[in-house]
């Protein structure tokens, strides 16, 4: 049993594992008669969508729990919400407020417990983003990605990834959205062309997150100079895009870009299901 709460509690070859796992087009059924809890603080229809059929895809049975279903930490206990889950299912994958709600998940059951977002950490988002660059490049080690943005959880779990693989990351953020102290090998900048020069992929994000709708006008004069557009994208030598995605077009990506042929972003979608696969089974594991 292994629980996946965050990219830098893993090693390099669990990720490589995991990403290997997710490449078997036709999986066994590890999850053959067995549940999936799927707790959902928040709503995606990625991480739903591609959970759910990850799930089936191992022979198990998801089963969708909505934050009014289950009320975490304040109609019942987060350990005891967790215990009874484990009466029920194999794997517990939660979408949550706070990171410590997993912690505290973990620490209370024996089956995987699996993080498929947090506020601090989004570690399937970037097996999906790995999973992508190595398809496209034919490799992870030695490649070179540019995120531009707001240095978030996406953006946190994605340079862990990159540092742990030997993958060289820029991130161009506004003063005040940055790292504290990013991975190692992972370079910080403000200015999002020094970020871009000689990219292969560009990566970006929302510029407001779920639960920060009090701060859209003051995101939006922060990071008005770090849109993706074609301009930027010159600037690559041929770069791919990548968006985690929703998208908000016109805001931190043109369309131009987020539906030019170098957008890499329905790949990366599919591969969110992918992922979700290998992750559970690599948590199964003994």
């Amino acid at each position: 049993m292994k629980d996946l709460l965050a990219i830098r509690d893993l090693d390099r070859e669990s990720i490589e594992h995991i990403l290997a796992l997710s490449a078997i087009e036709h999986p066994g059924k590890p999850l053959a008669g067995k549940g999936v809890a799927l707790v959902f603080q928040k709503p995606s229809t990625r991480t739903r969508n591609s959970m759910e059929m990850a799930a089936v895809q191992l022979g198990g049975h998801p089963v969708y729990i909505p934050k009014e279903d289950v009320g975490l930490g304040t109609r019942e206990a987060v350990e005891d919400v967790a215990r009874t889950l484990a009466c029920y299912h194999a794997i517990i994958a939660a979408r949550v407020m706070s990171h410590s709600d997993l912690e505290r998940m973990a620490a209370a059951v024996d089956i995987p417990v699996i993080n498929i977002l947090s506020e601090s950490d989004h570690p399937l988002q970037a097996l999906a983003d790995l999973l992508t660059v190595h398809q496209l490049l034919g490799r992870v080690e030695g490649a070179r990605l540019a995120y531009v943005g707001d240095a978030n959880n996406v953006a946190r779990s994605l340079a862990e990834g990159c540092s742990l693989l030997g993958a060289e990351l820029v991130v161009a953020s506004p003063e005040g959205y940055g790292f504290d102290a990013p991975p190692p090998g992972v370079r910080q900048v403000s200015d999002p062309q020094e970020a871009v020069e000689g990219a292969q992929f560009v990566y970006t994000d929302v510029w407001v997150s779920m639960g920060q709708d009090d701060e859209v006008e003051e995101r939006r004069r922060a990071f008005a100079g770090y849109r993706v557009d074609e301009e930027l994208m010159a600037r690559t030598d041929g770069a791919w895009f990548l968006h985690c995605l929703p998208a908000h077009r016109g805001e931190e990506v043109t369309a131009e870009v987020l539906e030019g042929p170098r957008s890499a972003i329905w790949r990366q979608a599919e591969n969110r299901m992918h992922t979700a696969r290998g992750a559970m089974a690599w948590a199964l594991e003994q």
